[in-house]
């Protein structure tokens, strides 16, 4: 059964997300402090939901404290709408964000988008010159160089690498990739193209092309 673990200071804030998830037949863990939680326990989670502002330590630094080790989407809950956090958030290691306060159907369309890309089974190698994308390890090789990507600029790169030269928007990007179609944050798109371009940098490729006014495309 789909384990999810949801961390949060505001314990409302925790029973509330913890009675949405059960009605769906979830096992939900909730923590008001993410310091409590074992460590060796974290890998037994399919996703988790973190909140951003926390007292002891906040959920940025705490995902990135973990995501070596933590294999499974990382959803933010953050009550802030600047930019900057949002930047902070996807860059320290998290896959997507939630804006507080949110709807009970946003909620779980998201977390169910998570969980149904992660279920999704690739069975070939990819290659494109110097780069090779494993598409049954979820992987991205240059010159044969692993490259430390997340789960989401990993399924970014598939996805423009199997349509190589085809314009996508950031909000078809982000559907695409998260299955979401209501008021998904498309401006994590951006961000994730930003930390993949940095990764890329270092081994001297940018595949990922701004097509400005339209969105991106796989060169």
């Amino acid at each position: 059964m789909t384990k999810i673990l949801v961390v949060d200071d505001e314990l409302d804030m925790l029973i509330l997300i913890k009675n949405i998830l059960k009605k769906r037949n979830y096992l939900v863990d909730v923590y008001q402090d993410p310091l409590e939680i074992v460590p060796n326990k974290l890998n037994n989670y399919d996703l988790i939901l973190l909140d951003i502002m926390m007292p002891n330590i906040d959920g940025r630094t705490f995902c990135k404290n973990i995501r070596q080790r933590v294999d499974c989407p990382i959803i933010f809950l953050t009550a802030k709408t600047m930019e900057d956090d949002i930047v902070a958030g996807l860059a320290s290691g998290g896959d997507d964000y939630l804006t507080k306060p949110f709807g009970i159907n946003e909620l779980l369309a998201r977390v169910e988008a998570h969980l149904r890309r992660e279920k999704r089974e690739h069975h070939v190698a990819l290659n494109l010159g110097d780069i090779r994308l494993d598409l049954a390890a979820h992987e991205v090789f240059i010159n044969d160089e692993k490259v430390a990507l997340t789960k989401a600029e990993y399924q970014l790169c598939e996805l423009l690498a199997r349509r190589k030269g085809q314009v996508f928007s950031r909000e078809q990007l982000y559907e695409m990739i998260f299955g979401y179609d209501g008021t998904g944050n498309s401006a994590a798109i951006a961000e994730h193209v930003k930390n993949i371009r940095a990764k890329f940098q270092k081994h001297g490729v940018q595949p990922i092309e701004t097509v400005w006014g339209v969105g991106y495309k796989w060169r």
